[in-house]
């Protein structure tokens, strides 16, 4: 079966790291085709539009979509939006999963991807100084994350950590909270248990031996996940995969790191540990498998292309 991926270099060092890694692909000799599209801050700023229309439906044509990086500014420009939100809205990527993993931490992160305060519910009041945000959780995308999350620890170790601020956010932490729980009650070989947000990342940062699965909301997903990089290598080891019912994506998660592009040298193995989530998503669990073992073996050999060539010649031998 010939499968078809869509591969978004977007701006920064994705423009270094995912030619790398389609290069990695091409010496697998798969029967996967690849078309190159644009998105991102400078594809903004050349044509008005961060995610084209025809980009857009270049994903949706797709088996699988790869994606680098986006350079979003700090402050707000007129006409701009980030493109990997836009295309986890109109793709209906609603499932962010980060794994974190070295020779004794083997954990996923489960984040929900589609509300909580990431809604982008803010206004100014009229004075202009005082900004507010709102939290949005709903029954029905917390039923969905947690169900997801459920699947993927029944795979694992069978072990699962809902983590929620229910304390303090009765209402929208607390829906979170007994939404999760029901849907876990439909697998009662999993072992459940939870956490407050902030004893987790105490916890996690003491000893994350502990952790199989653990599911979120999305702000505190995004917070958790940085933070089992840093535990695992840091962002220049850290893959991600945004699954939604019909589409995926995946996307390394060390943003376009502007203070080295351009010069070569980023470290493009968490782009190929996103090609080893891409692969076994399409089903080729072997040659993932091999990869994976092959991207464990090799160091960052200071450059994208050293490191990139170490990667083809370790697989194939």
């Amino acid at each position: 079966m010939q499968h078809h991926i869509t591969a978004i270099s977007g701006d920064g060092i994705g423009k270094e790291v995912i030619p790398a890694t389609i290069r990695v692909l091409e010496s697998l000799a798969l029967p996967i085709t690849v078309t190159w599209a644009e998105a991102g801050f400078g594809t903004f700023e050349a044509s008005g539009t961060a995610l084209p229309n025809a980009t857009l439906a270049q994903c949706q044509a797709s088996d699988a979509i790869l994606f680098g990086a986006t350079q979003s500014p700090m402050t707000k420009v007129e006409g701009y939006s980030s493109p990997i939100l836009a295309l986890r809205t109109q793709l209906g990527l609603y499932a962010n999963l980060r794994p974190a993993k070295t020779d004794t931490i083997d954990m996923l992160i489960v984040r929900e991807n589609t509300e909580g305060l990431y809604s982008r519910r803010e206004r100014l009041e009229d004075d202009g100084k005082t900004a507010i945000a709102e939290q949005v959780i709903t029954e029905f995308a917390t039923r969905r994350i947690v169900d997801v999350a459920c699947q993927q620890a029944m795979k694992r170790r069978q072990h699962l950590t809902i983590v929620h601020k229910a304390n303090v956010l009765k209402e929208t932490g607390g829906l979170f909270r007994r939404v999760a729980f029901d849907v876990a009650r439909d697998y009662p070989d999993l072992t459940v248990t939870e956490q407050l947000v902030d004893a987790c990342a105490m916890k996690m940062a003491m000893d994350a031996t502990q952790y199989d699965v653990i599911v979120t909301s999305n702000l505190f997903g995004d917070i958790l996940s940085d933070l089992a990089a840093g535990l695992t290598g840091g962002p220049g080891l850290a893959p991600s995969a945004n699954i939604g019912e019909k589409y995926a994506l995946f996307e390394p998660v060390h943003g376009s790191a502007p203070d080295i592009a351009g010069q070569g040298i980023a470290d493009p193995r968490a782009a190929f540990l996103c090609l080893v989530m891409l692969l076994r998503h399409l089903g080729y669990t072997h040659p993932a498998d091999r990869l994976a073992t092959a991207i464990a073996s090799i160091e960052h050999l200071g450059t994208v292309d050293a490191t990139t060539q170490a990667m083809i010649n370790h697989y194939q031998t």
